[in-house]
């Protein structure tokens, strides 16, 4: 009897063992160093010995974590990882997680930036202060962040979309101080400062859909919070807006795609013809169902002269990203998303260029909208 009991158990437990040992397995992944550089420790305490620097783009083998007490406020718990590094010498230690992003999440900013790798870029940026790199337009808690950006890292937007504020202020995070993989991740404090504090009064907010260049971030694509980003108009055209923002821009000779990757991706190298959209009071409050842009305005070159021209302003239109440019050489044509009248359906609408016997740039818009002159600058 003693020994049939022995071997029930055996059998019942045997189960047991084999799923623990796969869900013990299942934390077992990789992840990318996102940090420029970054100590692999001996431990997890502040006066650990460094075993090993990492950079960016490495990779490493996430064996386990664990939650430690912050130094500096004991309410608040950093997470660390322990890793195995792909040295000569496999070297074992612990990271901060925020410094090493797991390869699940990569691939789903691969996934996002898949979604939009026909989507030239509308316009590009670069951040005003450090802040986070999230998987969607959501600062509510820290779930979504992927990794913190440099100040002045640069990037090329490919959309935005405007989204209600958190309704708590306390559920805010201020996307500066964030850091990924904080243990209390649905927490936050109230007291912000700068810009955020004059948001109470606005309902919604602003997220640009960006991407962004290996040497910026491994990951691809995301969202950053628009409070942060400072718009990089190019210097060819910065001086041509009149009443209205820029908000998204392309070029209509030569290499219509930015280097968003060069922190001077705003300065052309030659002045040349711009596809620029605006927006009549883009720094107001804006609903969720605002239109991306409000006008077209085409700016010609003329070479000879070299002075800027205006080609073409539309009247007044309820436009909608993305603007996308088509054809070589004298013969292309922009098409772009307009919507009739406010909860209308919104269409595809092309506009075609061409340049008459003296090389000024014309444009042909769609019917139902007016066609502009040619006005010196």
């Amino acid at each position: 009897m003693h020994t049939r009991a022995i071997k029930t158990l055996a059998i019942l437990t045997f189960p047991l063992l084999m799923l623990g040992c796969q869900t013990l397995a299942s934390k077992n992944s990789t992840g990318v160093v996102v940090a420029r550089r970054a100590q692999i420790r001996s431990s997890t305490a502040v006066v650990a010995a460094d075993l090993l620097q990492v950079n960016r783009g490495d990779t490493v083998d996430i064996l386990e974590s664990t939650d430690v007490a912050d130094p500096s406020d004991n309410t608040r718990k950093e997470r660390w990882l322990r890793v195995k590094a792909r040295d000569e010498d496999t070297t074992e230690g612990w990271i901060e997680a925020r410094n090493v992003m797991p390869e699940d999440v990569l691939e789903d900013s691969r996934k996002l930036s898949e979604e939009d790798k026909d989507v030239p870029a509308q316009a590009s940026g670069q951040l005003r202060a450090s802040s986070n790199l999230r998987l969607t337009p959501d600062r509510s808690d820290n779930e979504n962040i992927m990794m913190r950006l440099d100040s002045g890292s640069s990037f090329e937007i490919v959309g935005w979309k405007r989204v209600p504020k958190p309704k708590s202020s306390e559920a805010i995070e201020s996307d500066v101080a964030p850091k990924a993989g904080s243990a209390q991740q649905g927490s936050a404090r109230p007291g912000r400062q700068g810009d955020e504090a004059t948001e109470e009064e606005e309902a919604n907010e602003l997220w640009y859909k960006v991407r962004l260049s290996a040497n910026a971030s491994p990951a691809p694509a995301g969202w950053i919070y628009g409070k942060q980003v400072e718009l990089a108009v190019p210097s060819d055209i910065i001086f041509y807006r009149t009443g209205r923002e820029f908000v998204a821009w392309q070029r209509l000779d030569g290499d219509t795609k930015d280097n968003a990757a060069d922190k001077d991706a705003g300065r052309e190298g030659k002045p040349g013809s711009w596809l620029i959209l605006e927006k009549s009071g883009a720094s107001r409050q804006q609903g969720v169902d605002e239109p991306d842009f409000d006008r077209i305005y085409v700016l010609g070159y003329d070479k000879r002269n070299q002075e800027h021209y205006t080609a073409y302003r539309s009247p007044d239109i309820r436009g909608y990203l993305p603007a996308r440019i088509e054809g070589h050489g004298d013969n292309k044509s922009f098409t772009i998303r307009l919507q009739e009248q406010e909860g209308g359906e919104v269409k595809e609408a092309r506009f075609n260029l061409y340049k008459d016997a003296r090389g000024v740039l014309k444009i042909n818009p769609p019917p139902n909208l007016g066609s502009g002159g040619r006005r010196r600058r």
